[in-house]
């Protein structure tokens, strides 16, 4: 690939549908741009480009974020649950724990 190049792939799923797609953007390209360029908002048009989540190799981005070679632009989900407020409701309904 020339060096003004770089291919990069974007990641979204749903619990029923995923989407992976490769694409070719030029040398200096952003999240933003990897995202507009794979179709994943035409795909979902639920998605809000300005309210995406999204990341590169699983850590936290923005949309400005220049890209390389070979990266994996993933976009996430809103969190159905929050996580803490399960693990503490669960912690309140637990039975107590007995002395060894």
């Amino acid at each position: 690939m020339a060096e003004d190049r770089l291919s990069v792939e974007v990641a979204y799923a749903e619990p029923l549908r995923q989407f992976l797609r490769g694409v070719d953007l030029a040398g200096d390209a952003t999240v933003r741009e990897a995202v507009l360029a794979s179709g994943l908002l035409e795909m979902f048009p639920q998605l809000d480009l300005h309210r995406l989540r999204v990341g590169v190799w699983n850590r936290i981005a923005s949309l400005d974020t220049p890209l390389r070679d070979g990266d994996r632009v993933e976009v996430y989900r809103p969190l159905q649950v929050d996580p803490k407020a399960v693990r503490r409701e669960r912690a309140e309904t637990a039975p107590p724990r007995r002395a060894r």
